[in-house]
């Protein structure tokens, strides 16, 4: 049995955490928020050159970054919203299941 590497997969697997991961923007220190929009809190900011395992996904607030301009917020952990306009998923859709 063999397995092939997909070198166009953007995705990855880190920490054994079994959720895709996919790099923030370079050059953006990224706010995180308690919800999936800009009127949530900020909880946190990422740092330069992070990357986020998106456990899945919502609609929320309407974001212009540097892919794009996007209503889709991805979920990185228990009430941490980043907008994916600053997520590089290689994808202007949905790439996780929706949260629930």
């Amino acid at each position: 049995m063999s397995v092939e590497n997909d070198s166009s997969q953007v995705q990855s697997l880190s920490g054994g955490s079994g959720f895709p991961t996919f790099p923030v923007a370079p050059g953006y220190r990224v706010n995180v928020r308690s919800g999936p929009g800009t009127n949530y809190a900020i909880v946190d900011t990422l740092p330069y050159g992070a990357t986020v395992g998106i456990r899945c996904q919502c609609d929320g607030t309407t974001v212009s970054g540097p892919y794009g301009t996007s209503d889709i917020w991805d979920c990185i952990g228990n009430g941490r919203f980043v907008s994916d306009a600053y997520v590089k998923t290689g994808s202007d859709g949905y790439v996780a299941n929706r949260c629930s």
